[in-house]
């Protein structure tokens, strides 16, 4: 039976209400992207620690931390540098945190996949030449919008490509639906497509206007099959996180927050959205008798 979690800064950038909210909804874990208005590769020892104490303290994992790795276009070099030391960094810190899966992307999207594979493949070559010496670490590639890989197919292309061990897929189905160039159907196209290679899960829902332009929605009320999707994770027998990444707020967030996640401004009003998705999750797989 797969686990539930939620990332941190779509409840708060407070530790303590971050807890309350993973305790009264019975999750098993929390994902670290920002706390303290800072992003998980900026936290100091000190905050680490006390971060590391209390999720232990009250029984919660930490599925992944969500760093923003290649977040960065790929033609600038001195940024590629910085986030290689980021993916180094988040190796000391999975010490730290008892965490072993990083979370990243594949740079700022300029074209399909099919497009940009040689000039991502060429700059992935130093990922797991960093990987390599630390076997027990894995790096989630998330499909996202605004990055090269978007879908679930361009997701299992790339890591067929790579053909690592160390590199896998988170899968996004939310995410798919803002993917301007490609349509696919994130349940069951993309799924179906990106199941092999997927460590990690981010819950989020979408829906396309009249006008065809995509907005977050709450869990459940968007284009995305979710009834079927979690079905399909208990039938095909996932035992990962499902993490909620709720991105929908009582107020629309921007396009640069939404890209670019986490600080105080991200996480206003979070809480409520999160609690609302959360709800109507936790309904649906009682529904379908995942989790009562």
């Amino acid at each position: 039976m797969f686990k539930l979690s939620v990332i941190t800064d779509e409840v708060s950038q407070d530790l303590k209400t971050v807890v309350s909210f993973a305790k009264e909804y019975g999750l098993d874990g929390v994902e670290v992207r920002t706390l303290w208005n800072k992003n998980i590769v900026q936290m100091s020892k000190a905050e680490l620690r006390e971060l590391k104490a209390t999720l232990d303290g009250e029984g919660l994992e930490i599925p992944s931390m969500a760093t923003p790795f290649f977040k960065c276009g790929i033609d600038d070099e001195a940024k590629v540098k910085e986030h290689l030391d980021i993916l180094r960094k988040s190796i000391d810190l999975g010490h730290e945190l008892s965490c072993r899966l990083i979370r990243g992307f594949t740079f700022w999207r300029k074209g399909s996949y099919q497009k940009l594979r040689d000039e991502v493949l060429a700059q992935f070559q130093e990922v797991v030449r960093i990987l390599n010496p630390a076997p027990e670490f894995v790096l989630g590639i998330e499909n996202e919008a605004a990055t090269t890989v978007g879908t679930g197919n361009e997701l299992a292309e790339f890591l067929s490509d790579l053909d690592s061990s160390q590199v896998r897929g988170i899968w996004d189905p939310g995410n798919v639906v803002f993917v301007e160039d490609i349509e696919e159907t994130p349940y069951p196209d993309g799924y179906e497509a990106a199941k092999e290679y997927m460590i990690h899960f981010h819950l989020k829902d979408a829906k396309k206007d009249a006008e065809g332009k995509p907005h977050w929605t709450l869990v459940g009320e968007g284009d995305i099959d979710y009834e079927g999707q979690f079905a399909a994770l208990a039938r095909d027998g996932y035992t990962g996180f499902v993490s909620l990444e709720t991105h929908w707020r009582p107020k629309e967030l921007s396009k640069e927050l939404v890209d670019r996640p986490g600080g105080g401004a991200y996480s206003e009003g979070g809480n409520v959205g999160s609690r609302l998705c959360m709800e109507s999750t936790l309904r649906m797989l009682e529904k379908l008798g995942i989790r009562g």
